[in-house]
């Protein structure tokens, strides 16, 4: 079983009334059903768009104060703090967020998992929603459902990648529509900085795919399929919630020149990450299109839609801004 420790803290909101902390007292014992838990909400935390980063230190602020969050989790993890102790002081500096910036509360739900040598402390909000059940004397009855797709808070915190203290990227956090003002106090509340831009990255990943794609010059089915190659694996692995590793992408994307890929990204000098946290909403958007008719033959990636290539729908025709080199030197008479 992979949970080594759960428990459940109730922040009270009723309508009109100032946040309550009900703190339990004891551990959740293990069952079926926690871990079914574990399960659905780790793939609705996968799904959320989320910031990524590390503790606060001296490197992103002079002055800063480390976060104590930090400092407890090492007690904790010493054995010097027990985890009733731990989620209890959590949730006591989640109140006043919840307070101030969510119209309900919720439960939070804390949880240390433990996966092959990956060992997690996960942290989420959960609210609630009214749904139906059926009984034993087959009559329907009213049943009141946590509800995962409403995660107003989460984090998740690698904590073998902040013991061994060779990544910046150890910690996420969702980056909930409730506003900037709860977003940065969640944060604040974790102590976290963000150490990467997870949506920057991954379009800046998606620009060296495409100049990888338009320098070997790859036949179109050939480039469909590298594309799909890699938003296959890039999705598998934000599904995982695990970053896009380069050099295992390059092997992907070419058994036959495993380093092609990588040796690109190296070469033309993108500032990529070796690691990348993959956003997924950016992968979503990213396609290649593609027509061929009366001997012409166009593709290209959705991103340079509106940029270097620009659809004039009243006129049925595209616009290419930047011609290809190799193209321009044959329409030149150079090739």
């Amino acid at each position: 079983m992979p949970i080594l420790n759960a428990i459940v803290h109730r922040i009270e909101k009723p309508d009109g009334a100032a946040a309550r902390l009900l703190a339990a007292e004891h551990p959740l014992p293990p069952s079926d059903a926690l871990d079914a838990l574990l399960e659905g909400l780790n793939k609705a935390y996968h799904a959320k768009s989320k910031a990524w980063g590390h503790f606060r230190d001296a490197d992103d602020d002079e002055g800063a104060a480390p976060s104590p969050l930090a400092g407890e989790l090492a007690d904790y993890l010493a054995e010097r703090r027990d985890f009733v102790a731990l989620t209890r002081t959590i949730a006591e500096r989640l109140a006043p967020l919840v307070e101030a910036h969510l119209p309900l509360g919720g439960d939070l739900l804390c949880l240390d998992t433990r996966f092959g040598d990956a060992r997690f402390l996960t942290l989420a909000l959960l609210h609630h929603r009214e749904g139906f059940a059926v009984n034993d004397m087959l009559s329907v009855t009213p049943a009141r459902q946590l509800n995962l797709a409403q995660m107003s808070l989460a984090a998740r915190l690698d904590l073998a990648q902040w013991q061994a203290g060779d990544s910046r990227q150890y910690l996420s956090w969702t980056r909930d529509r409730g506003g900037k003002a709860l977003a940065e106090g969640f944060a604040d509340l974790l102590g976290a900085a963000e150490g990467v831009d997870a949506s920057g990255e991954t379009r800046t990943l998606l620009k060296a795919f495409s100049d990888y794609v338009e320098r070997e010059d790859l036949p179109e089915e050939a480039s469909r399929e590298k594309t799909e190659a890699l938003i296959d694996y890039a999705s598998d692995q934000a599904s995982r919630g695990e970053p896009i590793t380069l050099e295992e992408l390059s092997e992907v994307l070419d058994e036959q020149q495993p380093k092609a890929f990588y040796d690109h990204i190296r070469n033309a000098d993108y500032g990529l990450s070796p690691a990348i946290p993959p956003d997924r909403k950016t992968l979503n958007q990213f396609k290649r299109f593609a027509g061929r008719a009366g001997g012409v033959s166009i593709s290209f990636d959705s991103h340079l839609l509106g940029s270097s290539v620009e659809y004039d729908e009243e006129h049925d025709r595209l616009i290419i801004k930047q011609v290809p080199k190799q193209l321009k030197a044959q329409l030149k008479g150079e090739g």
